[in-house]
């Protein structure tokens, strides 16, 4: 099942929405809107919201809203906790992560209305943090059958390069059972439906397709295909709409964020 990306406008800039996450007020925002932070995003979804994000470490920690002081812009970074995602269990909490080439994530239960945001860089995927956060939901009471995720803007597999050794890392989060060498792991890797790495012309590295990982990794957990989507938007490619890392090797950010709010 193909899922339907839509660009929004607030105040005359755009940004995107996935049908998947339609009854949660969320956006993936675009370079525009920088440097606006979740504290005065958050007026594009939600008015009442509390913003909620903190300082990301490309590790694989997934907290409680709750357990985080509503955001205020004039914090400094190293005053927010340290942590890669955010799960709001209560209403009118929006959570938010901050990425120029890793995956936002933003999760929801159609159940209970719970929602999360992820950064889910290559290190975090090898740390499993979609996984995590997961687990987070199944902890409050969510069923594998009520999650939906949005893989946001990312780099994408057929521009993004990286050592074997990374791909190697990737790769046995999802073919765990694997005992041979390498080599059969990365061919392994390549047999793969919808295969998440492609080949390079220098040896000893490969492209990857960070997104199609976490897929891979919320469909070994039981989610269907259809509970998962993946946006078409590459922010290496798209320097009018993205920034990222890996192009300009600057560390300004775009931001995306989700509101829990009742479904009842």
């Amino acid at each position: 099942m193909m899922h339907t990306w839509q660009w929004r406008d607030w105040q005359a800039v755009p940004y995107l929405t996935c049908d998947l996450l339609e009854p949660w007020p969320h956006g993936f925002f675009t370079r525009q809107f920088s440097p606006q932070t979740p504290a005065k995003l958050v007026r594009a979804l939600h008015p009442q919201a509390l913003a909620y994000r903190v300082k990301q470490v490309h590790g694989n920690q997934v907290l409680k809203a709750r357990k985080v002081q509503p955001y205020n812009p004039t914090q400094t970074l190293d005053a927010l906790v340290e942590a890669d995602g955010l799960l709001a269990d209560q209403t009118a909490e929006a959570v938010w992560v901050a990425s120029a080439d890793c995956v936002p994530v933003l999760m929801a239960d159609a159940e209970t209305g719970q929602v999360c945001a992820v950064h889910a860089g290559w290190r975090g995927t090898a740390a499993k943090i979609v996984p995590e956060a997961v687990a987070q939901f199944q902890a409050q009471g969510s069923r594998i059958s009520h999650l939906r995720v949005a893989l946001g803007p990312a780099i994408s597999g057929e521009v993004y390069q990286v050592s074997q050794e990374v791909a190697l890392q990737l790769g046995q989060t999802i073919v765990p059972q694997y005992s041979g060498d390498s080599a059969g792991l990365i061919t392994a890797l390549f047999e793969l439906p919808g295969a998440p790495v492609l080949s390079d012309l220098e040896p000893d590295k490969l492209r990857v397709d960070v997104r199609r990982f976490n897929a891979l990794q919320l469909e070994q957990l039981g989610l269907a295909p259809e509970q998962i989507a993946i946006a078409p938007h590459c922010t290496y490619r798209e320097p009018d709409s993205f920034f990222s890392y890996r192009r300009d090797g600057s560390k300004t950010v775009q931001w995306s964020g989700i509101v829990n709010v009742s479904l009842t």
